[in-house]
């Protein structure tokens, strides 16, 4: 399933609310990239930290470089 199909029958306002929302991460996520500052998702049902700076993690966590 393509992940933008649950979004294709939003109102034109939510889909605009939502875009808005996208741009924002994009654009932070840039600028932690460029400050060398890592990033945390939600992946699997647990933390992930991506960056060239992410701190060591326990067991069980991953830390991803990029």
């Amino acid at each position: 399933m393509n992940p933008d199909s649950k979004t294709a029958a939003l109102p034109p306002d939510t889909q605009i609310l939502l875009d808005t929302l996208k741009q924002a991460v994009a654009k932070e996520l840039e600028k932690k990239k460029r400050l060398g500052h890592y990033a945390v998702f939600w992946e699997d049902g647990r933390p992930v930290l991506i960056g060239e700076d992410a701190p060591q993690t326990p067991s069980g966590q991953e830390s991803k470089t990029t």
